[in-house]
Order: C-alpha cells, then structure tokens, then sequence
C-alpha cells in the first residue's frame, strides 16, 4: 500500500510515471508478460558484461577519466555494492591485524579508486550510504565514510590522480589501531572509564606502528593515522602537536573523522543529524580545526548535507538528496510531506536553484517519526 499512485496495477506508459516509480518507495514490480513486453534478457545479460569489464578495466587502471555525472538514484545502487566490497575490505584488514599479520595496503589502491570514480559520478549517493550504518558496522563503515569525505575534500582542495588515492587511501586506513583495542571497550555503551578512555586514546600510536611495517604504505596514510585526533590549540593527541607542526592531510583527516563519528548512531549515543553535526562543528573549529579546511568540507557537503530533512517556504517537509552546485543553500531535494494538512503528499524531485522554494530550517526526523532512508529511497 505504501506507494504513490491510486491503483497498484497499471500501464506504465508515461516518462513521468517512471521517473515517480523511480523516485518512490517501490523496490521491485511484478511485469505481466501476457499484458505487455518482457524484459529483454539478451540486453541484461550483455549489459552485466560491459559491467564486469568495467568494473575489471577500472581494477586494471588505477587512474581512469573522470566518469560523467550521474543522478543520485542511479548511482546509488552501484554505491551500494562498493560500499558492501569496501566493508568487506576494511573488515578483512581488521582481522590480518588482530592476528599479527602484515597487511599490503597496495592492495587497497583499486578499491579507492573505484570510490573515487562514484563521488565523482554522484558524491552523495557513497556519502549518503555510508552515514546510514548500524551500531554493529561503526568500527569498519566509519573507516569507509571517512575515505569517501576525504576524497570528496580533496577534490574541493584541487587534489587529484596520485595525491588523491593516497588521501583516500589515508581515510580508509586513518582507524587501523583500533583493530587492536579490545572490542569491550570499542563497544561499550556507558561511559569509559578514564583509564579505559587512555587505552582508547592509543589507537593513533598503535595503528601508526601497524602501518610503518605495511608494504605499499604511503607517508599520507601514516600522518593521518597518527594524527587525526590532534587539535589546532594543541589539545589533541598522542602528541599534542598544534598549528603549522599539522599537515594539511592530517587537518583534514581532523574533520572528516569528527563530522562522522557525530552523525552516525554509536553504541553510547545516537547520531546527530547532518545539519545540526556542521553547527556544532562550527562552534567547535576554533582551537579544534584549521578554519580554511572546516570551510571546504562546508563547500563539499553542502550547508544542508544530503539526509538532512529540511522545512520548505511553503510548510512542506523534504529530504535533501544532493548539493545542486548553485548554492549552498538551495540542494535538490525530495519533498513529501506537508505539515499545514499533516499528511504524506505526492513525493516530488525539487531543484531549489530553479524554484521559488527556499529552505526555512532543518528538522529533526525523530521528532516527526520519519524512516529518511526509505523516503530517500536508499
């Protein structure tokens, strides 16, 4: 029953009921052969082929063209499966290094730039993903999520072909040490201890040691590793190092780590909602980030990053899908409910830089009991 149109069986004729089946709720539909054509299962077939060499070709070529930019909802599901192989990868890392194996962080090199290829496609299709984790996931998505915002940040910067791997490759491992810390107190959901919070705070010396030993490790991956959790003002650590003793990689490695730690659901406390997340960070940057960086990543992300559920000029609710590119202030949206009647209303795709809709606030999608991922269709 939870679709948009009036009768769950009809013709599909018209380009503008595809593209709201497209933008629905809807994951799959029954097609009656005997009413109509059947899908072209020649086409398919040959269709996961191109994929597969695709997919091969961009194994083989660690710096491919940059790929055509694509809408949200059809990169998504290509994220999706990314997403899922860079799991597995990180996952898989994790485990060589609890058991004392070495690991080649060469091998990781295609992975990222199969990342990079999506973000530039779509950006926040892979970003949007890889904030919507589970609990159970943080320890390795959160690894995922930080190598797609610093490949994103990088590109704001005029990073690209090697420097850019290597700054992906750097948020993809920046976490390494806490495969070594025990998964009690990773997972423990009351307050740690002050001397549980000290074994915590070793993760950055402990993965950086992991690191050093690694073939295929690049200077990048290492600085950031060791110092993503140091601090402008010096009050960081391990090393309390400040100002200029900071590269630019680990500045950046500062606020892609914190920006998705505090948007994803943790084991102590549930996330913070994207646009809230930048707020707080805002309030944060001096002492804690370098003020140009915090800038990019605000020009990366968006103002209202994509998942936020926003308040529109008319009383309507929608959920931003992506940045338009025109003004920070005016993403594409999908608007869907309205609050003067207090009721879903057709879903519709928004282009805030071509309409006379503004965004008056973000809201919070608890307080109004909305599933974001499914309305997003994710």
């Amino acid at each position: 029953m939870d679709h948009p149109f009036w009768q769950k069986s009809f013709l599909l004729e018209s380009e503008k009921d595809m593209v709201t089946l497209q933008s629905s709720a809807i994951n799959e539909v029954w097609i009656d052969t005997e009413l109509g054509c059947d899908v072209d299962t020649g086409a398919a077939s040959a269709t996961e082929e191109i994929v597969a060499k695709k997919i091969a070709d961009e194994l083989d070529n660690p710096s491919p063209p940059a790929p055509v930019k694509v809408p949200f909802l059809e990169e998504i599901a290509h994220a999706r499966r990314l997403i899922a192989q860079s799991k597995g990868a990180v996952t898989s890392m994790f485990n060589e290094i609890r058991m004392g194996n070495a690991i080649n962080v060469a091998e990781v090199g295609p992975l990222v730039d199969q990342i990079t290829q999506s973000i530039e496609r779509n950006p926040e299709a892979f970003l949007n993903l890889a904030r919507l984790k589970s609990v159970d996931d943080y320890t390795y998505l959160h690894s995922v999520a930080v190598c797609g915002l610093m490949i994103s940040l990088g590109k704001q910067l005029g990073m690209s072909g090697r420097e850019l791997q290597e700054v992906g490759i750097a948020g993809l491992l920046h976490d390494a040490g806490k495969a070594l810390i025990p998964i009690e107190i990773l997972n423990k959901p009351g307050k740690l201890t002050d001397e549980e919070f000290e074994t915590i705070k070793g993760h950055p010396r402990l993965g950086w040691e992991v690191l050093d030993g690694a073939e295929g490790i690049n200077v990048i991956a290492l600085d950031v590793c060791l110092h993503h959790h140091e601090r402008m003002d010096g009050k960081g650590y391990p090393e309390r190092i400040s100002g200029d003793q900071l590269t630019l990689y680990a500045r950046m490695g500062a606020v892609c780590d914190v920006y998705d730690a505090i948007t994803s659901n943790r084991c102590y406390k549930p996330g913070w909602e994207p646009a809230e997340s930048l707020r707080k960070m805002a309030e944060w940057r001096e002492g804690h980030f370098d003020e140009n960086i915090f800038r990019a990543f605000v020009k990366t992300i968006g103002i209202y990053p994509s998942g936020s559920l926003v308040r529109l000029k008319s009383g309507r609710l929608a959920i931003v899908l992506e940045q338009s590119g025109k003004s920070l202030l005016a993403p594409i949206v999908k608007v869907f409910f309205s609050t003067k009647s207090n009721a879903p209303i057709m879903p519709e795709m928004l282009d805030l830089g071509r309409s006379q809709e503004t965004i008056v606030c973000a809201e919070n999608p608890v307080q109004w009991g909305f599933d974001l991922k499914r309305i997003a269709g994710i």
